[in-house]
This record gives structure tokens, sequence and C-alpha cells, in this order.
């Protein structure tokens, strides 16, 4: 696995929109105060073409110029790390566009983001055996108060942080608006998680996932190098994240099936399951645990959920690709991440 180099003092910061652009609030306000964050921080901050454009179906441009836009900020040795300015919609249609063989043979470098960032985060892993962080997007880091957890996702692209911990609450309800764009965190839930089996649960793998949404598209197209990574990684067998957007849990145990079934969670060793975004629905009986113990549970392996991962915030910066020890006890979780 490569990794890049981390973020130096006075470094050069990238900012690209490979899935959605800032170009309505709250998110252009959030991307400009995250901008003025970074460069009051001594940070150097280069902006690409599409972080303000709006012009694309679910993204910030045509699949063709978000694909330009992220292999010219990747390649380019005028900036040092890339933050994703948003999630979206169909990210996937830029992949058709994505030079991987130029990625393999380029210097590996930092990307992070989330959601439908998934799309590059885990292909980065996957294909270009380059790890990559599955993190906040850029206009977050211009909220008024930053949470501990967007401290700790910098720190990560810095490389002070290597080990991360849930965090005490989380936001239910977002308190965010067009007239209040970079209002904190709305954290009103306090942590609680579940876990089978019963905790303590120790164990190791490479960390592998991201938003199920986004993985459960690709499997079975031409991106899909899962079972290569899992033959390549076999010794170290793999940790799942996984965390839900606009899945129903109906959808989720679906796709849940449906990754097992092509043999992606061959190698597992666990699981780490993000609260989803449609947190508490049911439908026609079947909650969130259901919908992920009913098709795991089979593999007998650990399985914790409702953890800091994914789009009811606060969520821990996960590096796809790196080795990681997970510790999970009954009040809380560490994660250790290597890079080896």
């Amino acid at each position: 696995m490569k990794y890049g180099k981390f973020l130096q003092k006075e470094g050069r910061i990238g900012l690209i929109a490979p899935s959605f652009g800032c170009n309505i609030e709250p998110y252009r306000t959030g991307l400009n105060e995250a901008i003025r964050r970074f460069r009051d921080w001594g940070y150097h901050v280069c902006e690409g073409p599409n972080i303000y454009e709006g012009k694309g179906m679910g993204i910030s441009n045509t699949p063709e110029a978000c694909a330009e836009e992220f292999m010219d900020y990747y390649c380019s040795e005028d900036n040092d790390v890339l933050i994703s300015c948003g999630g979206g919609e169909l990210m996937c249609e830029i992949l058709p566009h994505i030079d991987f063989e130029q990625i393999k043979s380029a210097p590996p470098k930092w990307f992070m983001g989330y959601s439908d960032n998934a799309n590059l985060t885990f292909l980065l892993a996957t294909i270009a055996d380059t790890a990559s962080i599955y993190g906040p997007c850029a206009p977050t880091f211009g909220m008024e108060t930053l949470h501990p957890a967007l401290e700790d996702a910098f720190a990560v692209l810095k490389g002070e942080v290597r080990t991360v911990s849930n965090y005490d609450g989380w936001e239910l309800e977002s308190l965010k608006t067009e007239e209040n764009p970079i209002c904190p965190f709305n954290i009103t839930e306090p942590f609680e998680c579940r876990c089978l089996p019963d905790p303590p649960v120790t164990f190791s793998g490479r960390l592998l996932g991201g938003c199920l949404d986004i993985l459960s598209n690709l499997r079975g197209t031409r991106y899909d190098h899962v079972r290569e990574f899992n033959r390549r990684y076999k010794k170290d067998g793999v940790i799942w994240f996984l965390e839900s957007c606009d899945l129903t849990v109906l959808d989720i145990r679906r796709a849940l099936w449906s990754l097992r079934e092509a043999g992606w969670f061959d190698e597992a060793k666990g699981f780490l399951v993000g609260r989803p975004y449609h947190y508490g629905e049911e439908l026609m009986g079947l909650d969130q645990y259901r919908a992920v113990t009913e098709i795991l549970g089979d593999l007998d392996l650990p399985v914790i959920m409702d953890l800091d991962i994914g789009h009811l915030p606060p969520m821990m910066p996960l590096v796809t690709g790196s080795k990681a020890t997970v510790y999970a006890e009954a009040d809380g979780i560490r994660i250790d991440m290597e890079y080896v």
C-alpha cells in the first residue's frame, strides 16, 4: 500500500470538486470560510476550476471536466494534498475518464472526502493500491467552531494522528441552513454503539469501505477489483467500514447481501458500521440493526454498529488501505492505524 506525503507547514492544499460543487448555500459560504481558515493556519490553497460550479447532473461539471480536474490536480506537483469540496449523486460517471494507470505511476497523494467520493477513496485503494482518507469534505472546515473530529481529520493529513476514537455525542438533526451556513454540529445524542459479540472485542485487518450506496453500485463493474485486493492482503484480512445515505433498511439489507454473495467479504475480519442517515426508520418490521446482523451475522465475525462514520456527524477519519487494529469496549471504540 502506498501513502502520500503528509501536509507540511506552509504546504499546499488542493481543493477539487469531482462530485458536488459549492455553487449554492450553505456550501459556498462554508467553503469560503474553510479557505480563509486554511490560509490563516499558514497553508496555501490551490482552487480547482470546478469548486464553485453547478453545471453537471449531480456533480459540479460534466463527467469529463470533473475527471480532468482530478487527474490534473492528482498528478500536479503544485499541490500536496487534495480535499473534495462535497459529496453528490453521480460521481460514478467520471470513472470512465479517470486514468488509473497514470495514477498508479504517479507519486501517491492524499485525497480526502466521503459519501459520493467513495467512488475514488475506495478505488484508489483497490485499483491503485494507494491509501486515501474517508473523512470530511472541505466546507465542513468552515464551521465557526471546529469539532474535535475535524481537528482529527486535519491532523491525519499532517501525519500527527494515527489513532481515532468515538466522540461523546452526535448530531441527529443539523441546524445548518442557507441563512446559518457555518453553525457547529448540533450535538444532541449520546454516543452508544452496539457490538456483536458482546465487548470487549479486538480485531485487525486492512481498512476498506465507504458509503454503501456507492459500493453496491460499483459491484460487478470493470472497477470492481475487490477480489484482487482480497488476494493481495489475504494475510492481513479486511476490516470493512460501511455507512449509508439514501438507502432504506431494505436497501441496506439487499446491498449487504449482494456484496456478501459477490465474495467481497471473503477475507473479512470484522465490520464497522456507521449510523445510517435514515436513522431509526423501519420498514416491514425491519430495523437498521437486523438489516445488518441478519446478513453479516452468519459470517461469525465482529460487527460494531452506530459508529461515528458517515452522514450523521461527527465522523472519525479513517485511512482506507491502512492496517488497523480495532479495540471495542462497552463504552466506546478505538482504532489504531498503521501505514504499512
